[in-house]
């Protein structure tokens, strides 16, 4: 996203969970089916008929940097796996940088990249925006990502994503350097990092689960079209038409950093975010939010709600006279998992 804010608005910052857990490595690397040998299709029935199928089997695959392992890179690791895949493959990475762009094809579905710690296994890029592909032309945003992500069932624990392109000076343009694109259906994070100043995840498209996981950046670092429940942060996103039921909530969470920041801007006209049970630091800028181009009366059309937020900061997201103070009944839908229709697809031991 364009990169003219003004400069007391371009500082760092910076998003951490509330709860300051840890998430253990041994937690199962397994969203769709069971984390034993028996090949499994359907797992799980809730007492309202609701199932999921998971893929048939399982395939464990080993990285390591060093080249003690399967494979020494990532992208050579997802290679192996066959398109139209229908077991559940968990990509074991082992701690270290792995300076590399990853892409997971939409074909290669039930994939989990599974790190040895959020502070020890990253893999990271420099791309930006005005920086040029093998074809010349300028790679725009959405090709900037470290790594990209376009299958679904996608899951990804205790590991970190980076773009390591320096944060832009106000007013400077081309600079969108993204960390993480994920743009397949039903995706979890836990425990993961993702670290970049412009653009830093892209929250693209489909419904996604964030849990425990750390983002950092300055410049709308949180953006898309998704429809994602974050126990993280703050951000921004789009939405063209009040029919669309995509949004970001935002449940546990804590604000903090070097501010003064926006905790949203509305690039599209019916743009819809929610904060709730969230700490905020005073690094709130006085307006709160954002409206992105302040011509199309976004104010008017857009959902910016917040429910029992706490936090010196809170007042100036409160600020805003369209900022929408939820009571419990119109809050809870973006407090639970069905939010993301979650019961159909996470394990209910990582919701």
């Amino acid at each position: 996203m364009a990169a003219s804010l003004d400069s007391s608005l371009t500082t760092i910052f910076f998003l951490v969970f509330l709860s300051g857990l840890t998430v253990s490595s041994s937690r199962r690397p397994i969203l769709l089916s069971t984390a034993g040998s028996t090949p499994a299709t359907c797992i799980n029935a809730t007492k309202h008929n609701h199932t999921w199928v998971g893929p048939s089997g399982h395939r464990l695959i080993t990285v390591d940097v060093n080249g003690s392992a399967d494979y020494q890179t990532v992208q050579a690791a997802v290679d192996s796996v066959p398109f139209n895949n229908l077991k559940n493959v968990v990509i074991l990475i082992g701690a270290g940088y792995y300076k590399e762009k990853v892409v997971v094809p939409a074909l290669k579905p039930y994939i989990t990249f599974q790190g040895a710690g959020r502070d020890t296994t990253v893999i990271e890029w420099h791309d930006r925006a005005s920086d040029r592909g093998a074809d010349g032309q300028q790679l725009r945003t959405y090709h900037t990502a470290s790594v990209t992500v376009y299958a679904s069932y996608f899951s990804a624990r205790n590991i970190s994503f980076k773009n390591t392109a320096p944060a832009p000076m106000p007013g400077m343009q081309g600079w969108q350097a993204v960390a993480f694109r994920i743009s397949g259906d039903k995706a979890f994070f836990s425990g993961c990092g993702f670290y970049g100043a412009q653009d830093t995840l892209c929250d693209d498209a489909g419904r996604h689960y964030f849990k425990e996981c750390y983002i950092e950046g300055s410049i709308d670092f949180i953006f898309g079209n998704g429809r994602s429940m974050y126990k993280v942060s703050s951000s921004f996103m789009s939405m063209k038409s009040p029919d669309e039921k995509t949004g970001f909530a935002f449940v546990g969470c804590r604000v903090t950093g070097t501010g003064p920041l926006y905790v949203g801007r509305a690039m599209g006209q019916y743009s819809r975010i929610v904060f709730s049970y969230t700490y905020f630091d005073d690094v709130v800028a006085h307006r709160g939010w954002d409206d992105w181009d302040h011509i199309n009366n976004k104010n008017k059309t857009a959902f910016f709600g917040v429910y029992k937020c706490w936090g010196p900061g809170v007042g100036a997201v409160r600020g805003a006279y369209w900022t929408r103070e939820l009571d419990y009944e119109t809050a809870h839908p973006f407090l639970v998992k069905s939010f993301v229709n979650g019961r159909h697809w996470i394990d209910p031991s990582d919701a």
